[in-house]
């Protein structure tokens, strides 16, 4: 989940990492003066608001179609089986010939998909075999883009932890409108449509991110090894960070057991209990609560930010226990909302860990290890909810995460190299 400095049995072995040389720290920060920050914030911004289209438009275009509903989550699970294959060597490409590049070259790749489809949905019926392949070729785009996005933010704006939090506000709001806009442009001209509005923000990304202008870093041109060499070489930085795979050891417990299985048991209960409406509410409150961890977070500077988001994430058994409880649905609300704002809260706690404490030459590798981790474990824990919930009943297997929640985050803030890890700078 993080990235940080090397650690001994007692805390942080050695100081924070200089602050980086004049040239990186030309921008003010994530505002209005800062060039950068306002290209690649745009570029995250239109790029997630594309993503949210993504599950509205196959549903729509597939099932419209005549299509299985099967042949929903296999066009998504296309997506996700190239990602987690190949994000690690993603990583290793980002560092090779630069993170900027990659994103453009993943953003090329996606525009190129998206239109294909926008073609094939507005023209007709098309196979499923095309649908399939050009969702993989979607996921390969993200495991070229996704290691990236870790090593940019420090790049472009000096305060990593406002810039994190900024952006958390935007993703969740965009998150919530992605959706909300593809139903509107379904009703309005078909899945085809939204398809080709999903291409125009790839496009848009790699525009934004072509337009930036990045000082070069030492590394950009050292001579590499093979890509199992910078695998290796990645595994071993991530070793040598107690604190870094002590939290992702921690968390494979936590995406199996408690984020993994929430969704696919909250979509059910409140579906069969509450209708399909009221689940699409409690997703929106769920947004709004990670668009106040993001502002929380900006307002916030704990001098621990490990152990600030450990703490935060306490808030996550609470929406587990409520749905496990037969509350009514303003009360599941609450719950989802206290949920997105300490999910958001951590996140940037950890994402501004590892990029203020990583070497900007091993940052790409590094979370890529980390994104890898934890979707594998997300995946796995989504699909043995079903037969997890069949087995003991859905109520229990919430309440069990919920227990296993407070654990772990126990676990978390008992570790001294966790507990201890200081805001860099």
């Amino acid at each position: 989940m993080t990235d940080e400095t090397a650690t001994g049995p007692k805390g942080p072995a050695s100081p924070v990492l200089p602050d980086p040389p004049a040239p990186l720290r030309a921008d003010p920060g994530p505002g209005p003066g800062n060039r950068n920050f306002r290209l690649f914030f745009a570029a995250r911004a239109v790029a997630v608001l594309g993503d949210g289209m993504i599950p509205v438009a196959l549903a729509a275009g597939l099932l419209d179609a005549g299509r299985p509903a099967s042949s929903v989550g296999y066009a998504l699970g296309s997506w996700m089986g190239p990602f987690a294959l190949l994000v690690l060597f993603g990583g290793v490409l980002a560092d090779r010939f630069t993170a900027r590049r990659m994103m453009i070259v993943a953003d090329i790749l996606r525009l190129v998909g998206g239109v294909v489809l926008t073609v094939l949905f507005t023209t007709g019926n098309p196979p499923l075999w095309a649908v399939y392949a050009l969702s993989a070729l979607a996921g390969v785009g993200a495991a070229l883009f996704q290691p990236g996005v870790a090593s940019t933010i420090p790049r472009v704006a000096p305060d990593v932890q406002r810039a994190n939090a900024v952006l958390r506000v935007s993703e969740a709001l965009m998150t919530m409108a992605g959706p909300a806009f593809a139903g509107l442009v379904v009703s309005l001209a078909g899945a085809g449509a939204v398809f080709g509005a999903n291409a125009v923000t790839f496009g848009v990304s790699a525009v934004c991110l072509a337009l930036m202008r990045l000082a070069p870093l030492p590394g950009d041109d050292a001579k590499r090894g093979s890509m199992a060499a910078e695998l290796v070489d990645g595994w071993r930085e991530f070793l040598a960070r107690s604190w870094l795979w002590q939290v992702i050891a921690v968390w494979t417990v936590y995406g199996l057991t408690v984020l993994g299985p929430m969704l696919p048991l909250t979509a059910t209960l409140v579906t069969q209990e509450h209708g399909s409406a009221s689940y699409g509410v409690l997703m929106a409150v769920n947004g709004a609560g990670s668009a106040a961890g993001g502002l929380l977070a900006l307002r916030t500077r704990p001098a621990r930010p490990l152990a600030a988001g450990a703490v935060a994430l306490l808030g996550v058994p609470v929406n587990t226990v409520l749905l496990a409880s037969d509350a009514p649905v303003a009360v599941l609300g609450a719950g989802q909302f206290v949920l997105g704002t300490s999910f958001a809260f951590w996140l940037v706690m950890w994402s501004t860990s590892v990029q203020t404490h990583v070497p900007q030459e091993a940052l790409n590798r590094l979370h890529a290890y980390d994104v890898a981790g934890s979707l594998l474990m997300l995946a796995a824990g989504r699909a043995l909810a079903g037969p997890a919930a069949e087995v003991l009943g859905l109520r229990q297997v919430l309440l069990g995460g919920s227990v296993i929640g407070v654990a772990v985050m126990c676990v978390l803030l008992l570790l001294p190299s966790v507990r201890r890890l200081p805001r860099a700078g």
